[in-house]
């Protein structure tokens, strides 16, 4: 095999690992995801609403607007 062959060989094998790899990258100031951040577990839950049903129906019948 010739040098050239073996290390065009070479960076194509890199070039493919580095394509597979899954790591977030920062581009621009840009925080992008890794491929797989479909299948990452959630980190933020929302606070549940202040405005529920059953606060509203609670309000309503202490002031007597039922």
């Amino acid at each position: 095999m010739r040098p050239l062959h073996g290390m065009i060989l070479g960076l194509s094998l890199l070039a493919l690992f580095g394509m597979s790899t899954g790591c977030q990258s920062h581009i621009g100031g840009q925080t992008l995801p890794s491929g797989y951040y479909l299948h990452d577990d959630v980190q933020y839950f929302a606070p549940p609403s202040s405005n529920t049903l059953e606060n509203e129906s609670v309000t309503l019948q202490r002031r007597g607007d039922t």
